[in-house]
């Protein structure tokens, strides 16, 4: 996997266009200044959680005594699941009930930006090749970088774009993120049974 391919698989799980509604709903009471404010510290959390699941990841697999097969598959089924949230949301959206009040961690940080799919799929870059860590941390920080604009411009994108072009786009990335994800169980399952992947 190459740092281009990382940093897109990254954006499709991070789904800032699935995000942009909640968050503009959630910041609406928020004067426009906090709103930036808000926004920057709950990107800069789930960034620093991102970046501490893919450079401690293996070391809490290891402990755990997982395979890196078996991460693959849980990262594969967690992806499958969001994917075809993201692809038939349930009424309530993506995320279900949200808190009122200015947010904090949760829900913006955890788990609407770094949520369990973004946390399974650094774990298993950096346990499958740490070797490679400063460049799926660069990874990363381009998948992250490309939502912060795309959530700072949302009010922008919201007017522009509307709410139907936003669904479109984000049921499209839905669709993209569960073939990501059957291939992701496809590998693991073929590592299981020691088969060559591909």
């Amino acid at each position: 996997m190459t740092i281009a391919s990382a940093a897109l698989l990254l954006f499709l799980i991070l789904d800032p266009l699935g995000n942009v509604p909640v968050f503009l709903g959630m910041l609406r009471r928020l004067p426009p200044r906090r709103q930036r404010i808000v926004l920057a510290r709950e990107l800069l959390i789930a960034l620093a959680v991102l970046m501490l699941f893919l450079w401690v990841g293996k070391y809490v697999l290891e402990l755990m005594h997982l395979r890196q097969e078996s991460v693959s598959i849980a990262g594969g089924i967690v992806l499958f699941l969001i994917g075809l949230r993201m692809i038939f949301p349930p009424p309530q959206g993506l995320m279900g009930e949200l808190p009122e009040g200015e947010p904090f961690i949760v829900p913006m940080a955890i788990p609407l930006v770094a949520g369990p799919s973004g946390m399974a799929a650094v774990m298993l870059m950096g346990s499958s090749e740490p070797e490679r860590l400063g460049e799926w941390s660069l990874a990363l920080l381009l998948a992250w970088a490309a939502t912060a604009a795309i959530l700072f411009s949302s009010t922008w994108l919201y007017r522009l774009l509307g709410m139907r072009a936003l669904t479109a786009m984000e049921r499209l990335m839905g669709m993209l993120l569960v073939a990501i994800s059957v291939q992701m169980l496809l590998d693991g399952v073929a590592g299981y049974l020691g088969l060559t992947p591909g």
